[in-house]
């Protein structure tokens, strides 16, 4: 009979940046992509909000696949799958933790920590939170559903710390009025307390929303 056995061995893992790390870093944006995306692309949005005090990193999920199932195309990658669920839970919490540990000593003493997550990447950012609770001032969930099969109460004191906003397009086909409803229980039920905004498109990273993302973050700096 066959056995099924695990070994951890060192993988190369991809990010993208935009900026140029340094004390004179004020504001550091840590931004997740969603499932079939590549940071390298995914980053791209992200110049609505950089400027000389601010940090861009994209950190890019472990696996890479061709989008589409064929042995051809276009190069993507997601956070993790179903199989074996908790170990890439943890592959990817040691990655976040260790682009996390690499960048943030780099940046003033005083820097303001925005962790985005978009779609599949929402998923992502809040179960590293949960598993490492990693200093953040702000939380930005953008066309994703927060976990549900964890539980946030223990961590009351650290997520009431951090301003979280809940955004999406109104054209959103993955987003609907009930996810809505039912992310909204959720939220009254762990003690996540989060603004809502939305804009006029579909399942997207918008450049005019993420300027109102961050004019919302900004007015609590």
């Amino acid at each position: 009979m066959a056995t099924s056995h695990q070994i951890t061995i060192p993988k190369t893992a991809h990010y993208s940046t935009i900026g140029t790390a340094g004390k004179h870093i004020k504001h550091l944006w840590i931004a997740c992509h969603g499932y079939g995306q590549l940071a390298k692309k995914f980053i791209n949005k992200f110049d609505a909000v950089s400027d000389e005090n601010t940090f861009i990193l994209a950190p890019e999920g472990l696996s890479r696949f061709y989008f589409g199932g064929s042995f051809t195309g276009s190069v993507a990658s997601s956070w993790m799958t179903s199989g074996d669920r908790l170990v890439e839970i943890e592959d990817y919490c040691n990655w976040m933790d260790t682009i996390y540990d690499l960048f943030v000593p780099q940046m003033s003493d005083d820097v303001k920590i925005t962790i985005l997550g978009f779609s599949q990447g929402v998923a992502t950012i809040f179960r590293w939170l949960h598993a490492r609770q990693r200093v953040c001032d702000n939380v930005v969930i953008w066309a994703g559903r927060i976990p549900e099969d964890i539980t946030y109460l223990h961590l009351k004191d650290y997520f009431s710390t951090k301003k979280i906003i809940y955004i999406y397009g109104i054209n959103d086909p993955f987003i609907k009025e009930k996810m809505i409803k039912e992310q909204r229980q959720l939220a009254k039920e762990q003690a996540l307390s989060f603004q809502m905004m939305t804009f006029e498109g579909k399942h997207v990273m918008d450049r005019p929303a993420l300027k109102r993302v961050k004019s919302a973050l900004n007015n609590i700096d």
